[in-house]
């Protein structure tokens, strides 16, 4: 799958239909701000049982007041964003939700024993080390 194709699947946006035009358009989406309902989506696909998922992306006091004019900022645009990047590599690498949710809740070795989502969500670098992992589980390097 094109991975812009399913970092707007996961974000439920609406943007252009191949490859560059598409990326460009994820790019507009961040930098004016992802709609509320993006946090919302991604939150309730990858932590399905917990309500309060999207607090650790967006603190609450914050998505409420965003809640209200139904857009994000651009920074948490850009975090929810590369959370849904992480999201969309580990569903193509397990397969599905459910296995990505597993590897994204269960402690990892090479990521000092901490939760995939943790590293993923406190900063760019983290989801880099996230991904380094996923990328040797799909392509055969020690992981």
């Amino acid at each position: 799958m094109d991975p812009y194709r399913g970092v707007a699947a996961a974000l439920g946006t609406k943007a252009g239909t191949s490859g560059r035009a598409l990326a460009f358009d994820l790019i507009s989406q961040i930098e004016t701000g992802l709609p509320v309902a993006s946090l919302d989506r991604l939150s309730n696909a990858i932590a399905p049982d917990d309500s309060s998922f999207k607090f650790r992306i967006v603190p609450r006091a914050t998505y409420m007041r965003r809640k209200k004019n139904r857009q994000l900022s651009a920074a948490e645009s850009a975090d929810v964003a590369r959370l849904a990047r992480i999201w969309t590599f580990a569903k193509e690498v397990w397969g599905g939700d459910e296995e990505a949710r597993a590897f994204m809740f269960r402690s990892h070795p090479l990521l000092e024993d901490l939760h995939p989502i943790d590293v993923a969500i406190g900063s760019e670098i983290g989801a880099r080390l996230v991904e380094d992992v996923l990328g040797g589980l799909a392509y055969g390097s020690a992981a």
